[in-house]
């Protein structure tokens, strides 16, 4: 129990301000940069993944909360399907790019729950 709560206080997630620069200010940028030409949100989008990706992975080693060891990768693996369609060798127009999106934010969600439904919230 003791164990829970240190590990509780140093989650990111718990600290408003930390949670906010950390995932939803990119999750933000995410959206609005639907918005923007490609050249435009492939940057920001690739910025916004890396971000967040580096910090569930800081997040994870620093606290041990679950989902943080998978959403990690996975938002860093999600550059590479940005970094296909911004190159044009697949074909995507404003809904492609739209439904990317919504894979990326939705399946994170995803993995949050799904992990810490399965092991608990911190392993």
């Amino acid at each position: 129990m003791a164990s829970d709560t240190v590990q509780s206080s140093r989650d990111w997630l718990r600290r408003p301000r930390a949670n906010l620069l950390a995932w939803w200010i990119p999750k933000a940028a995410i959206l609005a940069g639907l918005f923007v030409p490609v050249p435009v949100r492939t940057v920001i989008w690739t910025i916004a993944l890396i971000w967040m990706g580096t910090a569930c992975i800081l997040n994870a080693r620093r606290c041990g909360r679950t989902h943080c060891r998978y959403t990690g990768p996975y938002y860093l693996a999600m550059i590479t399907p940005v970094l296909v369609l911004a190159s044009g060798s697949v074909s995507a127009d404003f809904f492609g790019w739209f439904v990317l999106g919504i894979l990326i934010l939705a399946g994170g969600k995803m993995v949050w729950w799904a992990t810490e439904r399965a092991w608990g919230e911190f392993l």
